[in-house]
């Protein structure tokens, strides 16, 4: 089995009103693993990189924006194994958030497509759990939401997610 590191970002800002969460609606290649889902930004981690490093350069790969890595909130660590058995992949994701500036905030158009991962777009934080996410996001995501670390695991078997643990 390969181990991956990776990063998944939850950037946010201050809407009229209340909180909005950028998240990329990946369908940019239906080859995609994760196309049709709705997800933070974030990818596997290059070299020696550090978790805020990798976070702040998938950022700027997927959305264009510059966010330093100091920026960057730790949250916790999700592990999953298996997660693509036909890489023969387990997965770590260190989840990070980031409060966007009012500038940085409407720097990003609604549905615009900085890569081919997907389309952008600020979603309300409470329309977050109705979008197409992956079924674990729902275990772990109302926790990120509400400012609490976690540490877990997320076990999927032919796309389905069969076990759940969190800390």
């Amino acid at each position: 089995m390969k181990t991956i590191t990776a990063t998944l970002v939850y950037l946010w800002r201050n809407g009229v009103a209340g909180r909005e969460f950028l998240m990329i609606h990946r369908g940019g290649r239906p080859e995609d693993f994760h196309s049709g889902k709705w997800n933070g930004l974030g990818g596997k981690l290059e070299g020696q990189e550090s978790p805020w490093e990798g976070a702040a350069r998938e950022v700027c790969e997927e959305s264009g924006l510059v966010i330093t890595p100091d920026r960057l909130r730790w949250w916790g660590m999700l592990h999953f194994p298996n997660f693509k058995p036909h890489k023969q992949e387990d997965w770590w994701c260190c989840v990070l958030t980031a409060e966007l500036t009012h500038a940085e905030g409407i720097s990003i158009a609604e549905g615009s497509r900085v890569s081919d991962e997907g389309t952008l777009h600020w979603v309300p934080e409470e329309r977050m759990l109705g979008l197409n996410l992956w079924e674990g996001d729902r275990s772990f995501l109302p926790r990120i939401l509400a400012g609490e670390a976690l540490f877990g695991t997320l076990r999927y078997e032919h796309g389905a997610l069969s076990a759940v643990k969190l800390q």
